[in-house]
């Protein structure tokens, strides 16, 4: 339990770098573009904007994904606003960042997972990651608070949860195999620029 709390504490202390700055303030850019580009197919949206927000909580941590979650939805709203403003949604994107920042932080692996002689933890912290995402915020909280707010039409929790379930199962499909990608490339892409700095400020 205390190095659960450590890792917040370690996470915070991320925002002593201007490397963290950066990257995070790029990085939620990149998933306000990526939302102006959803993939409308009628009956699901498809968006992929969780990519960058899982790359913050992976660089970072926990603490750093939870301001990249609050900025993100802010920024976004201020930039494209639609419909009115509700704090709680903003909360909720804070959350988001949250749970990738727990699952994928890349300095809190104590432990690894290994096929074959492989490492495999980073794809199997994923999918953990985008599983709660999925599950506890798309399902059950935004469900919840999209009929609160009377967003989706009025019917039973059940029926909105079954048709809201077919929708996160088609992005699923996309979702894990992109995180795949995504993920290793943006890490070791900053774990070269973290070497390149280390070169240039002993040179």
């Amino acid at each position: 339990m205390k190095s659960f709390f450590r890792m917040f504490l370690r996470s915070a202390q991320e925002f002593k770098s201007v490397r963290c700055i950066t990257m995070t303030g790029i990085l939620i850019a990149v998933s306000m573009i990526i939302e102006m580009y959803s993939i409308d197919l009628n009956f699901v949206k498809i968006n992929f904007a969780f990519l960058a927000i899982a790359a913050v909580g992976m660089l970072f941590g926990p603490t750093v994904g939870l301001f990249a979650g609050l900025a993100g939805d802010v920024v976004g709203f201020l930039a494209h606003p639609t419909g009115p403003f509700l704090p709680i949604y903003v909360l909720v994107a804070g959350l988001q960042g949250l749970i990738y920042g727990v699952c994928l932080y890349h300095k809190n692996d104590s432990y690894s997972i290994k096929v074959k002689g492989k490492d495999i933890t980073l794809y199997v912290r994923a999918v953990i990651a985008r599983l709660i995402d999925v599950l506890f915020i798309n399902l059950l909280l935004n469900t919840k608070l999209n009929m609160h707010y009377g967003f989706i039409p009025e019917q039973a929790f059940s029926k909105a949860i079954a048709v809201r379930a077919a929708k996160n199962a088609l992005e699923l499909v996309a979702d894990i195999p992109l995180l795949f990608v995504i993920l290793p490339a943006v890490l070791v892409i900053y774990k070269r620029m973290s070497v390149s700095e280390r070169k240039t400020k002993s040179a």
